[in-house]
């Protein structure tokens, strides 16, 4: 089975440190970014208006270079927070199902249920300990299913357009 890729996002050399060494533990690609925006830079968010307008074939080229199957970022982070990442990613078309998890030291419940009602799959407190990392592989099955699932509807659904063909 491929290995899933997970996008590690924080400022804090020690944090990224840790959260990479768990995330290896338990058998999982890592990428470690220090900021938002080198963030997104890396899933190639930042030429994406520019991409639109390109020739679909390159597009996919530069899509197959990076698949990143989850998101895990620090909240508190200069410049970008990881809500306004969050945000970001789930206002892109082409990365709008990769989950995200966001990371804190803080535990602020407001800004907890704003992060999960912007579409956080998870809210970690700092430090990350083995058993939140063991809460991810759900969410990375689940967006396994789900494309999937999708594949399995557009098969249905050119079926059914056959059938209306055959009957008229």
């Amino acid at each position: 089975m491929a290995q899933f890729h997970v996008l590690a996002v924080d400022d804090s050399v020690i944090d990224r440190m840790l959260i990479e060494r768990l995330l290896k533990t338990s058998s999982f690609h890592v990428t470690v970014v220090d900021s938002g925006s080198k963030a997104l830079k890396f899933l190639g968010l930042v030429e994406d208006e520019v991409r639109n307008e390109k020739v679909s074939s390159i597009a996919t080229e530069t899509d197959q270079v990076v698949e990143v199957n989850l998101i895990i970022t620090d909240y508190c982070m200069p410049g970008m927070t990881g809500y306004d990442l969050l945000r970001k990613i789930k206002e892109s078309n082409s990365l709008k199902d990769i989950p995200v998890v966001i990371m804190s030291s803080e535990n602020v419940p407001s800004r907890i249920n704003r992060c999960l009602e912007e579409g956080a799959e998870e809210f970690f407190l700092k430090p990350v300990q083995q058993s939140d990392v063991n809460k991810l592989k759900p969410h990375l099955l689940k967006t396994k299913v789900k494309n999937v699932g999708e594949q399995t509807n557009n098969i249905g659904r050119m079926q059914n357009n056959k059938r209306c063909y055959i009957q008229n």
